[in-house]
């Protein structure tokens, strides 16, 4: 994607926490990463890259140039080619943008803990977490983005019903057979969910193409009324960690 021209809103300053170069005409962006709940824009000049934390209603959205979404309200970045455009939209401005030379991208890039998605994040690895933390309460641990960097909070409901695990469980209460549970329910969520272009709840989310995801038909117990693993028993609901928590009462132990 070569950049014919940036613009910023002038609300942008409070999302860029870091700004070592700005993007200019000419610039060529060559791949699009994810690492945990961080998105890693790369660039032609190996001494450009932008890290981009969505925050809670932020997106990047590629429209026509030739239609009134070419400039979608609450944009604040927008890089235009020939034919389209890339917009950071975040009506909130929770979300945090880096413009980062090499060096300190490879600084943060550091700091980021392995992503629950990669290989080596099997069930021995999360044993191992378990075991550093042997008092934490599985599901509001879940959502510790320094141990299990891209969960968030339907997710981590998922998992513990995907498992059958109660999500009021202390994680030292967790064998082997139950960690390698987490790992099966944790790659089903993960790589289901972008089969199926992510979970949009009501008004929220939207892929780079202004769509809804469809994952939300995958969920078991996260805004379910019924559990839907076992098709009868009423899903409830709790408080844990400050965030709401749903499970089956029957289904998971």
């Amino acid at each position: 994607m070569e950049v014919k021209k940036v613009t910023f809103s002038d609300k942008t300053s409070r999302l860029i926490k870091q700004k070592d170069f700005v993007p200019s005409t000419g610039e060529i962006i060559t791949d699009i990463q994810r690492k945990g709940k961080f998105l890693i824009f790369k660039f032609a000049n190996p001494d450009h890259f932008i890290i981009s934390h969505l925050g809670m209603s932020g997106s990047w959205r590629i429209s026509d140039l030739n239609i009134e979404a070419a400039h979608p309200k609450h944009s604040h970045v927008i890089f235009f080619t020939d034919k389209k455009t890339l917009s950071y939209i975040d009506p909130r401005r929770f979300g945090h943008l880096y413009f980062l030379n090499k060096i300190n991208h490879d600084e943060k890039m550091s700091t980021f803990p392995m992503d629950i998605s990669e290989s080596a994040f099997n069930a021995e690895h999360i044993q191992s977490i378990f075991e550093k933390f042997p008092n934490k309460v599985l599901k509001p641990f879940l959502l510790d983005q320094k141990n299990f960097s891209g969960v968030g909070n339907y997710i981590a409901c998922e998992i513990c019903a995907r498992a059958k695990l109660l999500p009021t469980r202390i994680v030292n209460t967790l064998n082997k057979q139950d960690c390698k549970k987490i790992k099966e329910a944790i790659d089903l969520i993960i790589f289901g969910a972008v089969k199926t272009q992510g979970t949009t709840f009501g008004g929220g989310y939207r892929d780079a193409f202004g769509e809804k995801g469809e994952g939300v038909q995958h969920l078991v117990v996260f805004h379910q009324k019924i559990c839907q693993m076992c098709k009868k028993t009423k899903v409830e609901k709790n408080i844990l960690g400050g965030r709401g928590t749903y499970f089956c009462p029957h289904c998971q132990k």
